[in-house]
């Protein structure tokens, strides 16, 4: 193929930076990262690993690693405001594998960092740079040129076929190098913290996801048995970024849920993290593209904003290989993503209106998950779940 032996360099070591390298080493391109931090790290406790990125995860060869390492919970609990019980299980456990090709899975994001990491390490042909202190990119007619300061000081030059920015949210290859907006904050946070699955095993399931949902803010929580803890994240208004303080605000309705209040109380060490959008029309200028948050960070209200990074990844890296131009490939790739990214985006935000609703909009939402029953998300998601690149 015309792009095997081409060099292709990454900004950003995350879940989309490193599933892109993988996909283009597998085509034995080679592949320089660029990661700002000493080491491989994602922020966060928990990940859904839903079907449509376990299949493309599976095709790279870090399936057995994250089987090792992640649970596949038998369905997800919805628990509206005051609710000692669920209203609704959802089904997840087998029927993911018979409709969609592959399981879902919840695990630390660490852990598939790792297994991404290790399945680098293993092409000779992908070179992680790490403690880069600066980058510049520049796009001309036979490709890119990266200026590089390391971590001890030096600078290097390097030529390459392609740059992609898998760089983040608040991406500086989408802001500065091709002319993209800055992120968005939408006034809410993910509050995260990890549960020591003893202190909250008789208050929750430890083979399901749990849900719940009340006014202005809901809650997610499920086990990580590889590591005797369970995931909380609790998604609240947060009028500025930098209001971060030691625990989350909660409205006073909270108190009169006993469910939610006894777990809650086992929480210590939560830490915020601001929750930002990115809308842009911009994901290349010549050789230069960008993918992941980076290109269409959304909320997480339907746990996929790695999965698209992911999907990217998938779709790109042929792309960049079969084609002669890499302007080329960014342009096919942007117009067969946008649509999804853009659908995936709008179904979270949905989400997020909808889990807050106040009673008694509430009511008729209730009513409405309650009638769908255990397989409507089944077919609901068909889009999202079924998807192959």
């Amino acid at each position: 193929m015309p792009g095997t032996g081409r060099t292709y360099y990454i900004a950003g070591a995350g879940i989309a930076g490193m599933t892109l390298a993988l996909a283009l080493a597998k085509f034995g391109a080679a592949v320089v990262i660029l990661e700002r931090g000493l080491t491989v790290s994602e922020f966060g406790a928990g990940l859904q690993v839903s079907p449509n990125a376990r299949k493309i995860l599976n095709n790279l060869g870090v399936g057995d690693a994250i089987s090792a390492r992640s649970l596949e919970p038998d369905g997800i609990d919805i628990y509206p405001h005051g609710r000692p019980v669920p209203l609704v299980t959802l089904e997840l456990g087998a029927i993911m594998q018979a409709r969609f090709g592959a399981p879902y899975a919840v695990m630390h994001r660490a852990d598939l960092a790792d297994a991404l990491y290790k399945a680098c390490r293993r092409f000779a042909n992908i070179d992680i740079v790490f403690g880069v202190r600066n980058w510049d990119v520049v796009s001309h007619a036979r490709g890119i040129t990266v200026s590089i300061d390391e971590a001890n000081g030096q600078t290097r030059t390097g030529r390459g076929h392609a740059f992609i920015g898998a760089d983040g949210v608040h991406s500086r290859t989408r802001t500065d190098i091709i002319g993209g907006p800055p992120a968005r904050y939408t006034q809410s946070a993910a509050w995260r913290t990890l549960l020591q699955a003893p202190a909250v095993k008789d208050k929750l399931p430890l083979d399901r996801v749990s849900v719940f949902l009340a006014r202005d803010v809901h809650a997610v929580a499920y086990p990580l048995p590889h590591r005797g803890q369970v995931n909380l994240a609790l998604f609240a208004p947060q009028r500025n970024p930098s209001d971060k303080g030691e625990r989350p605000t909660l409205p006073n309705s909270i108190a009169s849920w006993p469910l939610l209040s006894a777990i809650l109380e086992t929480a210590s060490d939560w830490t915020s993290w601001p929750l930002y959008t990115v809308d842009t029309p911009l994901w290349h200028a010549g050789n230069i593209g960008i993918v992941g948050d980076a290109a269409h960070a959304m909320v997480p209200f339907q746990a996929q904003g790695a999965a698209m990074g992911i999907e990217d990844a998938a779709v790109l890296a042929p792309l960049l290989i079969a084609e002669s131009n890499a302007e080329t490939a960014f342009e096919k790739y942007h117009q067969r993503r946008r649509r999804r990214t853009a659908r995936a985006a709008s179904v979270s935000a949905a989400n997020g209106r909808i889990f807050h609703m106040p009673w008694p909009l509430s009511v008729a939402r209730n009513t409405v998950i309650a009638l769908q029953g255990s397989r409507g998300h089944l077919r609901r998601l068909a889009w999202l779940y079924g998807y192959e690149p």
